[in-house]
């Protein structure tokens, strides 16, 4: 198995200025302008060496495709020198098909229940006390540590508000007009 690494040391690793790291592994964007030329960047992706190992997710669209990758074994789920390796790799190829990263499209979504428990799909937030007033679920969106505060000024800007700070810069908690929150995380100072 390769090193496990932090999402800093990733991120200080040369030749990846196309990847961030989010809540869900090292992401890029690429914008292909048609699925056609999409589809030849899957193609030149597989024909990577040792994919079978240790294989990217790709997310195809019609005018771009993001790529993830992490590191799963059985005692560990994070980023390995793999995912460096990798990374350079599949930047490459995409240069060579003259294609540009877009890092500032990379985020994930993840919808957090704040109870007892866990399950399957949903992620369960254990819990110390009940918390009155507030939302029992809420949205947790993973942005690049470089885009967060554009992206809580953007949420400030269409009407949302600060509701904490106090655990920036790993996330901060806004909400809508409603009261419904959503925590905009970045893997900063998770290490």
């Amino acid at each position: 198995m390769a090193d496990v690494i932090t999402p800093w040391q990733f991120h200080e690793a040369d030749g990846l200025e196309d990847w961030r790291v989010v809540g869900e592994g090292a992401c890029t964007y690429f914008r292909t302008g048609s699925f056609a030329v999409g589809t030849r960047l899957v193609g030149a992706i597989s024909e990577l060496t040792n994919l079978d190992a240790h294989h990217p997710d790709v997310d195809l669209r019609h005018d771009g495709g993001g790529v993830r990758l992490i590191t799963i074994t059985d005692d560990s789920y994070g980023l390995s020198t793999r995912d460096i390796e990798l990374a350079r790799q599949i930047s490459a190829v995409a240069h060579d098909l003259c294609l540009l990263a877009d890092p500032s499209a990379v985020q994930t979504v993840q919808v957090t229940i704040d109870a007892h428990g866990r399950g399957a799909s949903f992620w369960f937030q254990e819990m110390d006390a009940p918390r009155p007033q507030r939302n029992r679920i809420h949205i947790d969106g993973w942005v690049p540590y470089d885009r967060a505060e554009a992206r809580i000024a953007a949420a400030i800007a269409a009407g949302g508000h600060l509701v904490s700070d106090e655990h920036a810069p790993a996330w901060w908690t806004l909400a809508d007009a409603e009261g419904n929150e959503v925590d905009m995380a970045t893997t900063a100072s998770r290490d």
